[in-house]
């Protein structure tokens, strides 16, 4: 049998082991033997390419790592990407400016896999220059990258109040998407060394709530020149998308958590 190159066989089981499924319950999903798994895992079988686009699937694999796999194992990408300003992605990209338009006063901003600034609304341009004014002369001359931006020794870690509630479950997040997204780990790693210099030993322990009542959802509260700012936030991401590019991007809408930061946020609007 056609051998596929060994990057493929510790890809499958790299996202495998990520997804913590076993070979017997990967068989069953995909509907073959679990002998057949081992074997493509080892290099002694070679998938097809609709097997292969399957299993990438029900592994929920990056798209974009569905594309080197599938070149990894000499076929065709499946996946294009493309600049959001391309024709093709125009009602999408109609869609993300609609989202953040909709969302004023409050802030509302478009990450990408990497936590990179795509794209912000007004509300969101005003909470940075109030938080990280010196991110304000960052902003078009290049990529923003959040992470950068929490590290930063005037970044928007020193103003989060509530750090210790806050940081410990942002980190367990991101150590989450390292394993979807390995070249994260840099900037994590740097995100948990701050946390550490910022918070000690409880920076890694995570969320151990006890049995005090909570919050339904978590609220980062910020210190700011209008008094304490307080935002929760929701995700927005494109439905079974088929480029590389649309998959990456989530818009992260943040609400004001309390009717002090809902006021601050209108008298701005008003403002301008």
């Amino acid at each position: 049998m056609t051998q596929a190159p060994s990057s493929l066989q510790d890809t499958l089981r790299r996202a495998r082991h990520s997804r913590r499924i076993s070979q017997l319950e990967l068989a069953l999903e995909l509907g073959v033997s679990q002998r057949h798994v081992s074997f493509v895992e080892s290099g002694r079988s070679r998938p097809s390419r609709e097997l292969l686009i399957g299993w990438l699937q029900v592994l929920e694999a990056p798209l974009a790592l569905s594309n080197e796999a599938l070149l990894a194992a000499g076929y065709a990408p499946a996946y294009s990407e493309r600049h959001l300003e391309d024709p093709w992605l125009a009602e999408a990209d109609h869609a993300l400016e609609q989202l953040l338009r909709a969302h004023e006063p409050a802030p509302a901003l478009v990450l990408d896999a990497e936590w990179n600034l795509v794209r912000m609304n007004g509300g969101a341009r005003w909470l940075a220059a109030t938080l990280v004014p010196f991110a304000a002369e960052l902003l078009g001359q290049g990529p923003v990258n959040m992470l950068d931006l929490l590290t930063h020794p005037q970044g928007l870690s020193r103003h989060v109040s509530n750090l210790s509630d806050v940081g410990p479950r942002f980190l367990a997040l991101l150590r989450r998407e390292v394993a979807a997204h390995p070249s994260l780990l840099p900037r994590v790693e740097a995100y948990e060394a701050d946390l550490l210099a910022r918070l000690g030993t409880t920076a890694g322990a995570g969320s151990r709530s006890g049995p005090q009542a909570q919050a339904p959802v978590l609220t980062t509260r910020f210190r700011s020149p209008h008094g304490e700012l307080a935002f929760f936030s929701m995700f927005t991401t494109f439905g079974t998308p088929n480029d590389i590019t649309l998959a990456s991007l989530r818009v992260e809408h943040m609400f004001p958590a309390d009717e002090a930061t809902r006021a601050v946020l209108q008298r701005m609007a008003s403002h301008h």
